[in-house]
């Protein structure tokens, strides 16, 4: 190889290197450019593995109830508690089972004539409210004569045909039948209250009737003392203290019942302040104390359920002054709001088993506890509440144990 030659492929050299060098440099950041700032590097853990979602044990399988119907049709006076129990063996668990169709937005609002079925869907009761078309359109005549079979699909599932047109449809919500008999808690849902005992000892209290009545109703006057002067409120609820609720187990005051008399209104001030009565469902005597405001309004919208928390208390009153407690009776608990109760809960009751005397071992042994029906919860207060006896498979007496179902 010449010198020539040799001088041109140290030039090439060159200029690769050169090249080399510039592109090296324009990926490196010039200090005029940017400030490098070095700081510790702080070391993080790993992230942690998401913990395993909790395992909720399954709920105890739906029984039905011995000689269920597969259909049966609403009619005036039914309770949603009694039709659930015809197909059910714990008719609170009626939410599990019921199912509406695109016609009917809350399968929980039965009417008279309304069509409920009993389906069995992969082992599992499934209950469906056909109403109108929809009960028309599976093959249910309003004669009850024999419908035509439902369609089902291929896995035996039944089908449900339905008539889908645009149409505004009027219902009467107090025409829908009601969740328990209204008629056997009407009189507790806002007449009665229970209060604490300073409650009632402070409280105004009538001291005569006006034109030398012994008692009084709507319309009359009546004179009460220990209404402040210029009070704020005008509107008062007269009510009787009744019963003390005493827990039987650790002895605690609990409350007093507060019988509603009547509601009254403020007409003027002083010492005795004068006020008249209205809407009276008993008569008015003195000695009657007055509680400020107007009685609780109730809300009736709840579902039946159990509670979420281990629930222990016992009946420690009923009303109506009986001795054995029936199905539909009113009765009073000793657990309330603070225990978590609320309007809906239903609780089992359970008879203490007797002691009774061993005929061959001698002494004496506790027969097991037995379970004498269910109570379903629908006012609270505070330490005690208000329940329907919705079932009685034996006499429940006072002192009996209630606790989850």
């Amino acid at each position: 190889m010449n010198n020539n030659n040799v001088h041109s492929l140290r030039r090439l050299l060159n200029i690769i290197l050169f090249l080399l060098f510039v592109a090296l440099s324009g990926c490196a950041s010039s200090p005029e450019e940017y400030e490098v700032v070095t700081e510790p590097v702080e070391e993080t853990a790993p992230p942690a593995e998401a913990p395993a979602p909790a395992i909720v044990a399954p709920a105890e399988p739906i029984t039905l109830a011995p000689n269920h119907p597969e259909r049966y049709v609403v009619v005036k006076g039914d309770t949603l508690w009694d039709i659930s129990g015809r197909f059910l063996r714990d008719p609170w668990r009626w939410p599990e089972v019921w199912q509406g169709n695109p016609q009917v937005t809350n399968p929980h609002l039965i009417f008279p004539g309304d069509v409920l079925r009993l389906y069995i869907i992969d082992g599992r009761p499934v209950m469906q409210v056909e109403r109108g078309e929809v009960a028309i359109s599976a093959g249910v005549t309003d004669g009850g004569a024999t419908a035509p079979r439902v369609p089902t699909d291929a896995a035996g599932r039944p089908l449900r045909v339905v008539k889908l047109s645009p149409q505004v449809r009027a219902i009467d919500l107090e025409k829908a039948i009601p969740i328990i008999p209204m008629d056997a808690i009407s009189q507790f849902l806002e007449r009665s209250v229970v209060a604490d005992e300073s409650q009632l000892d402070d409280a105004p209290y009538v001291v005569s009737l006006a034109d030398e009545h012994v008692a009084g109703g709507s319309g009359y006057r009546l004179y009460a003392r220990g209404i402040e002067e210029d009070a704020e409120v005008d509107n008062f609820t007269v009510v009787r203290p009744g019963k003390e609720y005493v827990d039987p187990d650790s002895g605690e005051y609990l409350g007093k019942e507060a019988l509603y008399l009547a509601r009254a209104e403020l007409v003027r001030e002083g010492d005795p302040a004068t006020l008249t009565l209205s809407a009276a469902k008993r008569e008015v005597l003195r000695g009657d104390r007055l509680l400020q405001g107007e009685p609780e309004t109730f809300n009736f919208s709840f579902m039946p359920h159990a509670p979420s928390s281990e629930v222990k208390g016992r009946i420690i009153s009923v009303f109506d002054a009986v001795n054995q407690i029936g199905q539909h009776q009113v009765v009073v608990l000793s657990v309330g709001k603070r225990d978590g109760m609320e309007p809906g809960h239903v609780l089992a009751v359970l008879r203490d088993g007797e002691t009774v005397k061993d005929p061959v071992r001698g002494g004496r042994v506790k027969l097991p506890d037995e379970r004498a029906g269910t109570v379903i919860i629908f006012r609270t207060f505070d330490k005690v509440s208000y329940a329907l006896v919705t079932s009685a498979t034996r006499a429940m007496h006072l002192g009996d144990r209630v606790k989850n179902p």
